[in-house]
């Protein structure tokens, strides 16, 4: 896990199997299903129940004896999970297209420093940010001009290609 990732996990608790209740640093407390991770061999032994709820955290990451988890990805995860952006999400945008800080900046049309609190996680993005996201790979304006018209199904496939 990076300085740059900003909530910081105060608490962990386990729930059902493979579930998880977080608290953060920003106040929020989100559940995360985490079977998808629940086959790799380092936690052959956590799949035993009375092991999986000695769950705790120190401050860092989650862990189980000699097994952890990376905060930033469990947040990630507890986000989607919840039907929301997670920074994650955010970041694989702009690598998928190539772009900077300046250029997802200049792309939505926002500042770059808020650019960087959304892939940090420091600030969470905006329903309307991710659409503006979703929205522009598809359309691929130039970053100066916005779209008038939304591609056809030809032109999108063409640029696509």
């Amino acid at each position: 896990m990076t300085d740059f990732f900003s909530p910081k996990i105060q608490s962990v608790s386990a729930l059902a199997p493979y579930r998880l209740r977080t608290r953060w640093s920003t106040g929020e407390i989100l559940e995360v299903d985490i079977t998808h991770v629940m086959d790799r061999p380092a936690f052959a032994e956590i799949k035993k129940p009375d092991v999986f709820a000695k769950v705790h955290t120190d401050g860092l990451s989650i862990e189980w004896f000699d097994t952890e988890l990376g905060a930033d990805n469990v947040y990630a995860w507890a986000k989607e999970q919840a039907d929301e952006v997670s920074h994650e999400m955010f970041g694989a945008w702009m690598l998928r297209n190539k772009l900077s800080l300046s250029g997802a900046a200049d792309a939505l049309g926002i500042s770059r420093r808020m650019v960087s609190y959304y892939r940090t996680a420091s600030k969470a993005i905006p329903r309307a940010i991710w659409l503006a996201c979703l929205g522009w790979e598809v359309t691929r304006p130039s970053l100066k001009t916005l779209p008038h018209r939304l591609p056809s199904a030809k032109d999108y496939a063409r640029a696509h290609a």
